[in-house]
């Protein structure tokens, strides 16, 4: 992990903190990164990302092998290793385990916990202090859940290799860095 005070990415210092990001993570010049916030090995945030560690005591965590798609906002959040967060959702003081998805334009409320191999459906809701369970689907407003088809899971998995490489590649091209 390294600190940087002139890190090619928007970033600033908050109640003494600033960002750590792991050297082999891929973060956009257009990601926005604040305070009290760590980004693990071969993670990758794109462009219009804000992750807010800004509130004294509370981090804002970016598991190994995560990605964190364009207009996406992290607040006081946890992702565990391989969580994929699709393009313009919100995940605000909760916790996302690991290998799960959550889909474009959806969000997970405070104190919310979303388990592992879990998929939040496109658009969906989940409710503040509300559980999705190992292996289930979270789908609608507010979100029911049900376990996940074989076919989901296979897209939990493609979802995530798909952006690793893509991540990866990024990194080693120097795109939007």
């Amino acid at each position: 992990m390294w600190v940087v005070d002139k890190a090619p990415y928007m970033q600033e210092s908050i109640y003494g903190a600033l960002p750590t990001v792991a050297e082999s993570a891929f973060v956009s010049k257009m990601a926005y990164l604040i305070g009290d916030v760590t980004v693990g090995e071969q993670s990758s945030l794109w462009p219009f990302v804000c992750l807010r560690g800004d509130e004294d005591g509370v981090p804002t965590t970016v598991g190994d092998e995560c990605n964190v798609q364009e207009f996406t906002m992290l607040h006081g959040a946890a992702l565990e290793d391989e969580v994929s967060v699709g393009h313009s959702a919100v995940v605000d003081y909760a916790t996302v385990g690991e290998h799960s998805l959550v889909g474009i334009n959806s969000a997970v409320l405070r104190d919310a916990t979303v388990g592992p191999n879990c998929l939040v459906a496109a658009g969906s809701l989940v409710r503040q202090g509300q559980t999705v369970p190992e292996g289930h689907l979270a789908y609608g407003v507010p979100a029911e859940t049900r376990p996940l088809s074989d076919a989901q899971r296979a897209e939990i998995d493609r979802v995530h290799d798909h952006y690793l490489q893509m991540g990866q590649e990024y990194k080693q091209t120097g795109r939007f860095e």
